[in-house]
């Protein structure tokens, strides 16, 4: 119980595919379990891709036919969670009894089904999502194609003796994020990535260092080939985009801020390692930022986790 084997599967989508996307994700997720690992991590709303086209094709034109077509597509390839599409990986989770972080683009039915949400699930061992955290600030150009989230995901999971927790990209950066994990407990956190290692060289390290905890960063992949012949204007995506639009970056540090695996760069597949917990318990004997070092009587932190919709039906029909 005091040991934790995880596998960062940094992989790039079939972008814009959710179902060819989805298929690639449960391959890792069994390649994951062959290898008896107890958790597997994929990247920032790599089902089914991040929206480089945003940068490439001035996404902040109004009213662009270019714009409209791309995001509809996005839209159509998104996914959404109450039908049931996440049900083929909740079973391959359950199957080999590993536990799962995905990131995805969700089309969020209780706001509508048409807005989307950059989201990170949590699927615990038994197969069953346990927390969807939409993210609470899209980054500069992510806020023209995604919405902002809200509070209800910023939740922490037992996994064997760890508690894990996670957040999406910048969100990272944000203190009062990180704190409403740390204040729960989170000794294991899972910050997701797009893909870059000018992201995760420098923040997994400190994040690791003030929490006194494990810090997971995973990144996908992103290359020219990566995007499939029938995306909607490809030609003008592809005009203006690099070689390579995500290099990785995923990596691993220790309770005391020291590297465990350095940023993989540019290498597709799964990187595992196993996790000691007692490196925890040793590093928190000078610093919790949460416990022994904190002064609730002074700063107190409050979270609002209510999931956030435009409606609040209150039927008085009885029959």
């Amino acid at each position: 119980m005091s040991t934790l084997k995880v596998a960062l599967a940094q992989i790039a989508p079939i972008w814009l595919n959710k179902n060819e996307t989805l298929d690639k994700v449960k391959a890792s997720i069994s390649e994951a379990g062959a290898k008896q690992c107890d958790l597997v991590v994929f990247g920032e709303g790599l089902l089914p891709g991040y929206p480089f086209w945003v940068s490439l094709t001035n996404g902040s034109e109004f009213n662009s036919s270019v714009q409209k077509e791309i995001h509809a597509h996005y839209i159509r390839n998104s996914i959404q969670i109450e039908a049931g599409e996440l049900d083929g990986v909740c079973s391959l989770a359950r199957e080999h009894h590993i536990a799962v972080y995905l990131g995805i683009i969700e089309r969020g039915r209780n706001r509508g089904g048409h807005s989307l949400y950059c989201s990170l699930v949590y699927i615990n061992q038994e197969g069953e999502i346990k927390s969807v955290h939409r993210k609470l600030q899209p980054t500069y150009e992510e806020r023209l194609t995604w919405s902002p989230g809200d509070g209800n995901g910023l939740r922490v999971h037992p996994l064997k003796e760890f508690t894990v927790g996670g957040l999406n990209c910048w969100e990272n950066w944000m203190p009062l994020a990180r704190t409403a994990l740390y204040g729960q407990g989170e000794d294991l956190h899972v910050a997701v990535w797009p893909g870059s290692d000018r992201n995760t060289i420098d923040i997994t390290r400190f994040m690791a260092k003030e929490s006194r905890s494990y810090v997971i960063s995973v990144s996908g992949l992103m290359r020219v080939g990566d995007f499939p012949s029938d995306t909607p204007h490809l030609d003008k995506i592809l005009e203006k985009a690099p070689d390579v639009l995500a290099n990785g970056g995923s990596c691993i540090a220790g309770p005391d801020g020291e590297w465990i695996v350095e940023p993989v760069i540019g290498r597709e597949g799964l990187i595992v390692e196993t996790l000691d917990f007692n490196k925890v318990l040793e590093e928190r004997q000078n610093f919790d930022v949460s416990g022994h070092y904190s002064r609730p009587d002074v700063t107190k932190l409050t979270v609002n986790r209510e999931r956030q919709s435009i409606l609040n039906i209150e039927d008085g029909y009885t029959g």
